[in-house]
C-alpha cells in the first residue's frame, strides 16, 4: 500500500503544480489587456501633451516664421521641379551608354528632385535663420530639415533593394524609425510594442521582438545577397575553375552567406538558439524519411559538381534524349535539345543510368556515314573523292583528319564508311550529316561515279503456263 500511496502524491504534487501554471497563465491572459491599455494610454498622452506643445509653440511669432519659411521652401523646390525637371529629363536621354546601374540611379534622382531641392533649401535656411535668430530659434526648421534629410536617405539607398515587396517594407519601417527617434518617441513606442506579447514558458515573444528580427534579418540577407552575387561573378568570370566547380562554388558560398544571415540576424535580437536543437533534429528525421528523393537528388547533384563527369556546356545523351547541358541545379539538370524543348532531368538519373557525354573529356565528336558504290567504280577513287567531299564542309575538322573505309562487299555495291570529326556537337548532328552526303552526291555526281539501288526483275521462262482465275457465273 506504500507505494499506492507515494504514487497517489506525487500525482497529486503534479496536477496541482500544473493546476497552478495554469492559474498562472490565465491570470497573464487576463492581465495582458489591461498592460496593453495601460501602455496605449501612456502613448496616447504623450502624443497628446506633445501635440499641444507643437500647437503652442506655432502659435509663437518666431515659430510662426519659421513655419512660413518651411512653406516658401516648399514651394520654391516645386518651381524648381518644374523648371529643372524637363532638362534633368532631356540630359538623361543623351546618355544612352551609362550603364544599368547608374541609369536607374539617375531616374530615381529625377523623380526625387522636388525633394532633394526641398532638403537643400532647408538647410541654406537653417544655416542663414540662425545668424539672425534667438537661441533655440531654429529648433522647427532643424527637425523638418532632419526628417526630409533622412527620409530622402532611405528613398535613395532602399532603391538597391531589388524586390519592390521588401523595398517598400524597408523604406516604410525607416521612414517610421526616423521619425520617431527625431521626435523623441521611441522609448513610449518601444514599451507599447513589447507589452504586445505571449508568454510560451521562458520564451517570450512580442510585437517589439517580431519587428526587430524583421529588420535585422532583412538586413542580413540582403547583405547576404549582395556578397553572394558578387562572389558568384567573380567565380563565374574565373576562367581557372572549370564550369562544374563554379556550380558548385557558387551553391556553398550561397548557403554559407544566407546560414551565416540567418544565425547572426537570430542571434542579434536575442533569440536562444540552443532550444531548437532538439526541434530541428526532429524536423530533419522527418524530412530524411518524407523527401528521401528530394535529399537523393541533392546529394547527387553535389557528387556530380565534385567528381566533374557532366558540366554546363556538355553534350549528353540520356536515353532517346539528346541535348546540351544548359544549367546545373540542386535537383535537376537542364538539358536542351535541338528542337527546344528543356528537359529537367533528377540528378539521381545522371548517377544511376547509363549517359553518354560527348564532350567529357574533348569536345570533339566522331560521326560515321555509311554509303555503297558500284562494283565499277575503282574504290581507290571512291575514297579519294569522299574525303575531299567530307573536307569541303565548313564545320568538319581539318585535325583529325576525315577517313573513308571498306567495310564490306555486298549485293549489289561496295559498302563504305566515312568517318569525320567534329568539335561543335551542340549545333547538331543531324544537319552535319545531311551536309555531307550532299557533298557525297555533288562529288559522286561530278566524277561519274555510280550510287547503286536494289533492283528486282521478273522473267517469265519458256513452257510455264499462267494460270488466270476465271470468273464463275451464278
Amino acid at each position: 500500500m506504500e507505494p499506492e500511496t507515494g504514487l497517489d502524491d506525487v500525482a497529486g504534487a503534479a496536477t496541482a503544480e500544473a493546476g497552478e501554471t495554469a492559474a498562472e497563465m490565465a491570470q497573464q491572459a487576463a492581465d495582458a489587456p489591461e498592460v496593453i491599455a495601460a501602455a496605449a494610454g501612456d502613448l496616447s498622452d504623450r502624443l497628446l501633451r506633445d501635440a499641444e506643445r507643437v500647437v503652442q509653440g506655432v502659435m509663437q511669432p518666431w515659430n510662426a516664421w519659421q513655419v512660413a519659411i518651411l512653406l516658401g521652401a516648399f514651394a520654391l523646390a516645386h518651381l524648381g521641379r518644374a523648371w529643372l525637371g524637363p532638362k534633368l529629363h532631356d540630359w538623361m536621354r543623351s546618355r544612352a551608354g551609362w550603364p544599368r546601374w547608374r541609369m536607374r540611379y539617375a531616374v530615381t534622382l529625377h523623380r526625387r528632385l522636388r525633394a532633394v531641392l526641398f532638403v537643400a533649401l532647408i538647410w541654406i535656411s537653417v544655416a542663414v535663420v540662425e545668424q539672425v535668430a534667438p537661441p533655440g530659434g531654429t529648433a522647427v526648421l532643424r527637425i523638418a530639415a532632419n526628417l526630409a534629410t533622412g527620409w530622402l536617405f532611405v528613398a535613395l539607398v532602399s532603391r538597391l533593394i531589388v524586390n519592390p515587396l521588401l523595398r517598400g517594407i524597408v523604406r516604410y519601417g525607416a521612414w517610421t524609425w526616423i521619425t520617431l527617434r527625431i521626435l523623441d518617441l521611441t522609448e513610449e513606442t518601444a514599451r507599447l510594442l513589447d507589452s504586445l506579447a505571449i508568454d510560451m514558458g521562458d520564451l517570450r515573444i512580442s510585437v517589439l521582438l517580431v519587428l526587430k528580427a524583421a529588420m535585422v534579418l532583412g538586413v542580413a540577407f540582403f547583405i547576404a545577397r549582395l556578397l553572394a552575387r558578387t562572389s558568384a561573378h567573380r567565380i563565374e568570370t574565373n576562367r581557372e575553375i572549370s564550369p562544374s566547380m563554379q556550380v558548385l562554388a557558387v551553391k556553398l558560398s550561397q548557403l554559407l552567406f544566407y546560414g551565416i544571415a540567418v544565425f547572426v540576424g537570430l542571434r542579434a535580437v536575442g533569440v536562444d538558439l540552443t532550444g531548437l536543437a532538439v526541434l530541428s533534429g526532429a524536423i530533419g528525421v522527418g524530412l530524411g524519411f518524407g523527401l528521401q528523393k528530394v535529399v537523393s537528388n541533392l546529394v547527387s547533384g553535389l557528387i556530380i559538381l565534385l567528381d566533374k563527369s557532366i558540366k554546363p556546356g556538355d553534350v549528353i545523351s540520356l536515353g532517346e534524349t539528346f541535348g546540351w547541358i544548359s544549367t546545373l541545379g540542386a535537383r535537376y539538370a537542364s538539358v536542351v535539345t535541338r528542337d527546344g524543348k528543356e528537359y529537367l532531368i533528377p540528378n539521381e538519373d545522371l548517377i544511376t543510368t547509363q549517359v553518354v557525354n560527348w564532350t567529357h573529356s574533348d569536345n570533339s565528336v566522331r560521326i560515321d556515314i555509311s554509303f555503297g558504290a558500284s562494283y565499277g567504280d575503282d574504290p581507290h577513287l571512291v575514297r579519294r573523292v569522299s574525303i575531299a567531299a567530307a573536307a569541303s564542309c565548313t564545320r568538319v575538322l581539318e585535325k583529325p583528319a576525315p577517313v573513308c573505309h571498306i567495310t564490306a562487299f555486298g549485293d549489289s555495291s561496295v559498302d563504305y564508311t566515312l568517318r569525320f570529326w567534329i568539335d561543335d556537337a551542340t549545333a547538331g548532328l543531324t544537319n552535319i550529316r545531311g551536309d555531307v552526303f550532299l557533298a557525297l552526291w555533288d562529288a559522286f555526281k561530278a566524277e561519274g561515279i555510280s550510287i547503286p539501288f536494289p533492283q528486282r526483275e521478273v522473267r517469265v521462262l519458256d513452257g510455264s503456263a499462267l494460270r488466270v482465275a476465271q470468273p464463275t457465273a451464278e
